[in-house]
């Protein structure tokens, strides 16, 4: 008699569920989501009750963490299959990576309102191998420049629609105001292949530069790298912030939005922070350029692309779908819009956000984003030939290490530890042994690795 109880109860509960339009699979669930503290995610976060509320039975569990933390907990878990996350939050770097060994669930045969050929071209590439997608993307950036409209009006100043490194560099002695609490630039310094790498890899792609020639031998100990660097170091050393090794993206928002930066070179997403009038200080004084160059424009700005992916080891692959596809979803972006206002809508990933009006209108910085990202070639990042795709990154598992190596050493050289020539020497070396240690090359015929 128990048993048909339990029995006529579980069809009881299977009607109720097909009635509010959700499975019994989703009956009951917690969805752990690991995500970035940028403010977007910290948005959807803040949205994500609206899920909660239309997905009866649903909760979600969010871990929230700096992008170096969340990197090494997400690297950790998804290596080790150790499902501790429903959905995470990844990039361009992991996507193809991770989606080549099978440690994401495959996005295939999205539903028809969804419109995945509105999704960019050049964003929907970087997520995509072998034909599948493996990732959705929440938001996509390039790097952009962000200076003070009023103080380079109030100096006779005139930035330029395509800058050089050499121009931003005279613009930064010319503004840099410490004694008012202005700094002539703000610029990623805290140590990580995501947050100084980032920006570094595309200041030396300006200066002509590369990671590794076309067999792998890297080629960090080179005059370009040297000039990259030591241009950088003494940029920030003369005309940055105090302690600019411990800033990274969201550290030089806050100080660019708190009137502190007379310049910002960074990704384009935070766009949408200083031009918000409930957190920026600096509303209707900001203008949008492309990214610094060099010698070359070519990998001179970055294309990262923010997405949200299913781990193949989690258990709950149904309810994880129906929760990214929702949070990277046409009506998420106007339920942003119109809870935060249109210029936070998470930029960079369809072709009718740029086609909306308003969305111009209320972004200044819409049309610089959009040029950049449409722009931007990373199957070409760099003046000379190189093996690798990507701009910032290179598309191979040992980079996350080889760069943060490399990171560290020009976090500390910033902090004025050690004498950059010297390091760039060091870290060469290093470089090397993990490549040779890899089997991309060593006394015998080299072995050229496909790029996802």
């Amino acid at each position: 008699m128990s048993d048909y109880r339990n029995r006529l109860g579980a069809l009881a509960a299977s009607a109720l569920f097909a009635a509010l339009g959700i499975s019994a699979a989703h009956a009951d669930t917690t969805l752990t989501i690991g995500t970035v503290n940028n403010a977007d995610m910290v948005r959807m976060q803040a949205l994500s009750p609206e899920y909660e509320r239309t997905h009866p039975g649903v909760h979600l569990n969010w871990v929230v963490l700096e992008e170096n933390t969340l990197r090494q907990r997400l690297t950790t878990d998804i290596a080790t299959h150790g499902g501790q996350f429903d959905v995470i939050t990844i990039g361009a770097y992991e996507a193809p990576l991770w989606g080549k060994q099978q440690w994401l669930k495959p996005l295939d045969n999205l539903p028809a309102d969804y419109d995945v050929n509105d999704v960019m071209k050049n964003v929907r590439e970087q997520l995509t191998v072998d034909n599948h997608l493996y990732a959705v993307p929440f938001y996509a950036e390039a790097s952009v420049t962000y200076f003070r409209t009023d103080l380079f009006a109030r100096a006779n100043l005139t930035m330029p629609a395509e800058p050089t490194w050499d121009q931003i560099k005279g613009f930064a002695q010319k503004l840099h105001d410490p004694a008012n609490g202005v700094y002539g630039i703000c610029l990623r310094g805290k140590a990580g292949w995501g947050e100084n790498m980032a920006l570094l890899g595309t200041i030396v792609n300006s200066y002509g530069g590369r990671w590794f020639d076309e067999q792998w031998h890297p080629q960090i100990d080179t005059p370009e790298w040297h000039k990259a660097v030591n241009f950088y170091v003494d940029l920030l050393k003369n005309y940055g912030p105090p302690g600019p090794s411990d800033n990274g993206f969201n550290e030089n928002l806050a100080l660019f939005a708190e009137g502190k930066c007379a310049m910002w070179v960074d990704a384009s997403v935070g766009g949408g922070t200083v031009t918000d009038p409930k957190e920026s200080k600096v509303v209707g004084n900001v203008g949008f350029t492309r990214s610094p160059h060099q010698i070359t424009d070519r990998g001179s700005s970055w294309l990262w692309v923010w997405s949200l992916a299913i781990p193949a080891s989690t258990r709950q692959p149904d309810a994880a779908r129906d929760f990214i596809l929702w949070a990277t979803s046409k009506p998420y972006l106007k339920l942003v819009a119109d809870k935060y206002g249109a210029q936070a809508t998470p930029p960079g990933t369809r072709e009718s956000t740029y086609a909306n009006a308003g969305y111009i209108e209320a972004a200044p910085f819409a049309k610089v984003t959009y040029d950049s990202l449409k722009a931007v070639d990373p199957s070409h990042p760099t003046l000379k030939p190189v093996p690798y795709k990507g701009i910032q990154i290179v598309s191979i598992p040992e980079f996350q290490a080889v760069a943060t190596l490399v990171g560290r050493q020009i976090a500390g050289a910033l902090a004025g530890r050690g004498n950059i020539d010297e390091l760039l020497h060091t870290a060469q070396g290093a470089v090397s042994r993990t490549m040779k240690r890899a089997g991309y090359y060593d006394n015998k015929p080299v072995i050229q690795k496909e790029s996802p």
